[in-house]
């Protein structure tokens, strides 16, 4: 299975908790009163997130996405003779 890319290009703005998640005795299901931790903005470029964030006076971290490292791979090498791991089978 592989992982799709699409919608990834966009920056999002999140509110930070201001109460903890408290859980509930019964069911064990955990809930929150902070009405904030629903809200979710999305901005297709780091300054209009950044801009939208001062222009409303909320306090922001920028986090810069994790760019995955790309690792070439080929089907015959799992079935090398020097392979690291060796088969089970």
């Amino acid at each position: 299975m592989q992982s799709g890319r699409a919608l990834t290009k966009r920056w999002v703005l999140e509110y930070e908790p201001e109460r903890p998640r408290t859980v509930e005795p019964l069911m064990g299901w955990t809930s929150s009163s902070d009405m904030r931790s629903q809200i979710l903005l999305e901005f297709e470029t780091k300054e209009e997130a950044m801009a939208y964030a001062e222009r409303n006076e909320i306090p922001h971290q920028v986090f810069e996405p994790h760019l995955p490292k790309s690792r070439p791979k080929s089907y015959s090498d799992n079935f090398r003779f020097d392979r690291k791991i060796p088969w089970s089978h």
